[in-house]
């Protein structure tokens, strides 16, 4: 039932707009006949006059030929108006019927459908890419290429005929020049003199100018550049430059000088002043004598040589010698490796390993080793190590604390006649090094027997987990160096397997962790099994060098005290 209903009514919706089509169209018919109807009228209205116009012609004719011919009769008049009508009326339709051959069939209007469908047939035709041959290609080309080139010509033309519209008031004076010219006497030198070629190309640069300016030439548009524009523009125009005049009221400026401390508001001080020497001294060398030229001379080389001195002293610490070194440049070396001091006399730091003067075993050492430049803890602990001072050494992880205490100890006990060194080998060590862990005093080890292998120093490492009866044998057996752990030390102590009779190096390294994990007791216990003799004095003798050197190269020199803190806490603050 649905299916029935919806094709009756579509098929009445059809019947409906065939009925408004029909309608439509004898609306249109009916509008085109009234239209040809009206051209009708109009064209019988124009055949009426100029019928009444040839009447009114025939009559006067008429009129003349009367007193020649006899009158005509009544009938024969009569016959002659009807077959001018017929005649007419004939040519009437043969001029009605040759308007409508050429008029053609009679267009009608397309309707609304049609002009949508026409439009979508274009729009269709115009998407689909139209394939063009190289010798259309090439006729296409051409014809923009002409094309441009008649917009140029047209361009020239009018610019030629605007200029010969400027140029044609002038032509009666140039006339009348000439005339003059004539007119004058020929043996007279009548002639002007010949102006200069630059003032005629200014004045022609200066009537182009005003031309520009007053005439408005076309000018072709600059691209401006917008503010979210990121391509910039390039494009500038000749009236843009403004470093030549060509109007000679601007082109020779007078230079306003000042005899004070005047200064043209709006312009660099800096230069005006550069200037204004210039003046002057041009002004003073017109003046001056020969003496006083000498005199100037000597001064400017005094003030030259001040200035190269200056230059020398101001040179990068790394361009001079040691001995050309100042406080200030110390105070610049220490900023460029990030060195922090604090504490009275302190020496100056290492430059390089050249420079450090050490024994020639320990610089061989180095070399082997492959330090090639050192670290800044080693740059600055080492100076103050050898001068027997105590030092507490804040550095981070893998800059070289171990080799920065140990440089200073090794040329100690290297500076030490070797015969005492085996006579009281039963005195102990020489130099104790604590660590709060097993495997950081195994490393120091290794560090050490690296340095100290070579040049015959022992070492003897007392950590736990290993066997005591083995380690106090080679305590026995006599060594420089204890590295020990404060609580296996404590022990070895107590059981007389060592004495720190010639004690006075100790090394304390991760002095902070050390303590933090409770080994304070401890190192003071450790502290106590030392002689009391070798004390640094508690006055200002303990910072003077010459008195703590007095009896360095012994083994009653004073004790020296390394502490070496670890560098976490702080590299953990940073990255906070």
């Amino acid at each position: 039932m649905g299916g029935s209903d919806r094709k009756r009514r579509s098929r009445s919706r059809e019947r409906d707009r065939e009925r408004d089509r029909g309608d439509r169209r004898e609306k249109r018919r009916s509008r085109s006949r009234s239209r040809e109807r009206e051209r009708d009228r109009d064209v019988r209205k124009r055949d009426k006059r100029d019928r009444s116009r040839s009447k009114s012609r025939d009559k006067d004719k008429s009129k003349k030929t009367k007193d020649k011919s006899p009158p005509p009769s009544s009938n024969s008049t009569v016959k002659e108006t009807i077959k001018d009508k017929d005649l007419i009326r004939k040519e009437e339709e043969e001029e009605e019927e040759k308007k409508k051959k050429e008029q053609g069939p009679k267009k009608e209007p397309l309707s609304l459908e049609e002009l949508l469908s026409k439009k979508k047939a274009e729009e269709a035709e115009k998407a689909k890419p139209k394939f063009l041959t190289k010798e259309e290609r090439a006729a296409e080309a051409l014809r923009k290429r002409q094309e441009q080139v008649d917009a140029q010509r047209k361009a020239l033309e009018e610019q030629r005929k605007k200029f010969e519209t400027f140029k044609a008031p002038d032509e009666p004076s140039r006339r009348d020049g000439h005339d003059r010219r004539d007119r004058a006497p020929r043996g007279s030198d009548s002639r002007p003199p010949p102006e200069d070629k630059e003032i005629v190309k200014d004045k022609e640069k200066e009537g182009e100018a005003i031309k520009e300016r007053y005439l408005g030439l076309v000018k072709k548009k600059r691209r401006v550049r917008r503010l979210n524009d990121r391509k910039f523009v390039f494009d500038w125009d000749a009236s843009e430059d403004t470093s030549v005049d060509y109007n000679s009221l601007y082109k020779e400026r007078h230079q306003v000088q000042f005899f004070g401390r005047g200064n043209i508001a709006g312009i660099d001080i800096k230069a005006q002043k550069r200037d204004q020497s210039k003046f002057y001294g041009d002004l003073l060398e017109k003046r001056r004598t020969e003496a006083e030229k000498e005199q100037e001379k000597v001064r400017l080389k005094k003030v030259k040589k001040k200035e190269d001195k200056q230059k020398w002293d101001d040179r990068h610490w790394s361009e001079k010698d040691l001995d050309e070194m100042t406080e200030r440049d110390w105070r610049i070396f220490r900023e460029d490796y990030n060195i922090t001091i604090k504490g009275g006399r302190i020496p100056d730091p290492i430059r390089s390993w050249k420079e450090a003067n050490f024994p020639s075993e320990i610089m061989d050492i180095i070399d082997r080793v492959g330090y090639k430049d050192a670290t800044p803890i080693q740059r600055q602990a080492i100076p103050i190590g050898l001068q027997n001072r105590d030092i507490i050494g804040v550095a981070e992880t893998g800059s070289g604390k171990t080799l920065a205490f140990l440089i200073p100890l090794l040329m100690w006990i290297q500076s030490l006649p070797k015969i005492e060194r085996m006579e009281d080998a039963d005195q102990g060590p020489y130099a104790i090094i604590l660590a709060p862990t097993r495997e950081l005093a195994q490393q120091i080890e290794e560090e050490t027997n690296k340095f100290g292998g070579p040049l015959g120093i022992r070492t003897v490492v007392v950590v736990g987990g290993l066997s005591r009866e083995e380690q106090g044998f080679r305590l026995r057996l006599g060594c420089e160096i204890v590295i020990a752990t404060p609580g296996r030390l404590i022990d070895v102590l107590e059981n007389r397997y060592l004495v720190l009779n010639q004690c006075t190096y100790i090394v304390l390294d991760e002095a902070d962790r050390m303590i933090d994990m409770g080994f304070e007791p401890d190192v003071q216990k450790i502290l106590d099994f030392m002689p009391v003799t070798n004390l640094k004095p508690d006055n200002e003798d303990a910072e003077d060098e010459a008195k703590l050197l007095a009896n360095y190269h012994s083994k009653k020199k004073f004790r020296q005290v390394f502490y070496v803190i670890f560098f976490v806490l702080f590299i953990l603050h940073q990255s906070r």
